[in-house]
């Protein structure tokens, strides 16, 4: 199982063309659209922090849980001296243990694909809607078996910047599955580069295994998004934002 570590060292050097600012603002509309803005949320799969920051500055309590220790030290790290906001809790999804109740929850940038096993998935729904308070909401993304065959396929990418480079390829495994190799050359303050290797895979689920797991966990769903947009799912839709709510 990836730990993710080596990816956390460069994650945040290679997602700066993530528009968050926009991501989270849609968010936040969403919940405003659908319910209203959550007090306390939990940002499942936080990595290294890029939602649950922006939203605990919005003054919402976040609580980040994620299963990387590396991808959390890289979260604190950006924590100012004496803060608690976020709280980051060192979990898997399908293990998710909180000491209450939230009154939203989130999981962005495809991070549920991440969880291989069709199991672990219905039990990291089934422990979000636990800790859910009735009638609130629960977004996430997901990326599509479209996607997994059309854009990320056999196909291999190269990101770069001034200190560090990495190459990206991908195995498609012709059903719903993409191995995902990763290694990055990092300069060393002498000069020297550094190479750190990170492979893990992906799944994507298919919006009948979805609906499944979220009426299993009762759930239900509000509405369903081609991303971030305004506009339903299309056949060539590469993600699709799901927010559902606790019956």
């Amino acid at each position: 199982m990836a730990d993710y570590d080596a990816f956390s060292f460069c994650y945040d050097r290679f997602t700066e063309d993530v528009d968050y600012s926009f991501r989270v603002n849609r968010l936040l509309e969403l919940f405003e659209k659908y319910d209203k803005k959550p007090t306390l949320l939990l940002d499942l799969a936080c990595g290294t922090g890029n939602f649950s920051f922006p939203l605990a500055e919005r003054g919402i309590d976040v609580i980040g849980v994620d299963c990387s220790e590396g991808m959390l030290a890289a979260a604190i790290s950006k924590l100012p001296e004496g803060s608690t906001n976020p709280l980051f809790l060192n979990q898997y999804a399908e293990q998710l243990e909180l000491y209450g109740t939230v009154d939203g929850a989130i999981s962005m940038l495809d991070s549920l694909n991440h969880i291989t096993d069709y199991e672990n998935f219905l039990a990291a729904i089934e422990r979000v809607s636990l800790f859910l308070e009735k009638g609130r909401l629960f977004i996430f993304d997901l990326n599509t078996p479209y996607k997994h065959k059309e854009v990320l396929g056999d196909n291999t990418f190269v990101r770069e910047d001034e200190t560090a480079f990495c190459v990206w390829q991908n195995e498609y495994d012709g059903e719903n599955t993409v191995d995902i190799y990763l290694d990055f050359f990092v300069e060393n303050k002498n000069g020297s580069y550094e190479r750190l290797s990170e492979s893990f895979s992906e799944v994507a689920y298919t919006n009948e295994q979805v609906i499944t797991a979220l009426e299993g966990a009762g759930l239900e769903i509000v509405a369903t998004l081609d991303d971030m947009t305004e506009n339903p799912p299309n056949e060539k839709s590469e993600r699709i934002t799901y927010i559902v709510r606790k019956k």
